[in-house]
């Protein structure tokens, strides 16, 4: 009965956890390039108690007989992403970006390292340069002049201006974006970024369009991929699991009770 009493207690708390990253998601319905990610669970070591075959050493499982044994409930173990494509949102703000189809935008950190995000809410910050909302600049530092009246990104990432005066336009860059061997791998830093990890690979820079790589779509934005229905079905599910075990930890300690209070 001790064995139920933490099997359901670990059992209350991998339901918990479900919870908690659901609460996440939710929280980040309409965050811009989000990715909703879900927890991954294994159950835990078992223990053999006894063998069906007859002269059979305790505790030591055979290979051509079952054995009994009564695991220990579960543990998470990881955190998956989702990285299927969010909708694509019209905004008509020149410098917002959606990529349709594979890839990320590459943004440099303060201490020089690469992080990478689907976040395309680009602004222009007092030098002109490209910045992400932390203020954050693209690694490609594309500056656009302060005097442009125009600013054109094509799909496959070249950033022109039309400057005043000017028939012409004048060629301030390319946007390349990164993509990796395992999307999954990537861990989550916050402010819609990503870093590469061991699990992840290397990064594989290239430009927009080019084979493999998703297009640049200038006024738009990638939408979170959460959808909410799928959520709240996922909620209900996690909650009436929470009280399941709750109702085994309840249930174990009334047994306890009951064989405590037998008398001789």
């Amino acid at each position: 009965m001790l064995r139920a009493l933490t099997t359901g207690a670990l059992g209350m708390s991998s339901q918990q956890k479900t919870v908690d990253n659901i609460a996440n998601n939710l929280a980040n319905v309409n965050t811009t390039g989000f990715k909703r990610s879900t927890i991954a669970f294994q159950d835990m070591f078992y223990e053999n108690i006894a063998t069906s075959r007859q002269g059979a050493a305790a505790n030591r499982p055979t290979n051509d007989a079952p054995s009994l044994q009564i695991g220990h409930g579960s543990r998470a173990v990881a955190t998956i992403r989702n990285f299927m494509q969010g909708p694509l949102t019209e905004t008509n703000n020149p410098l917002d970006m959606g990529i349709s189809g594979e890839g990320f935008f590459q943004i440099e950190l303060p201490d020089g390292s690469i992080g990478y995000s689907r976040d395309g809410n680009f602004n222009r910050d007092a030098s002109g340069l490209i910045v992400n909302n932390s203020g954050l600049p693209l690694a490609d530092q594309i500056e656009i002049p302060m005097d442009a009246i125009g600013i054109m990104i094509s799909q496959d990432g070249v950033v022109t201006a039309q400057m005043p005066g000017n028939q012409g336009l004048m060629d301030l860059g390319q946007i390349e974006l990164a993509k990796f061997v395992n999307t999954g791998g990537l861990a989550a830093l916050g402010d819609n970024l990503f870093a590469e990890t061991e699990a992840s690979g290397l990064p594989i820079i290239g430009m927009a369009g080019s084979e493999g790589f998703g297009v640049i779509r200038q006024g738009f934005l990638e939408q979170s991929n959460v959808d909410i229905v799928t959520e709240m079905v996922k909620l209900i599910e996690a909650q009436r699991a929470y009280e399941t075990n709750s109702k085994m930890v309840q249930t174990a300690e009334d047994m306890m009770q009951v064989t405590n209070g037998i008398k001789r």
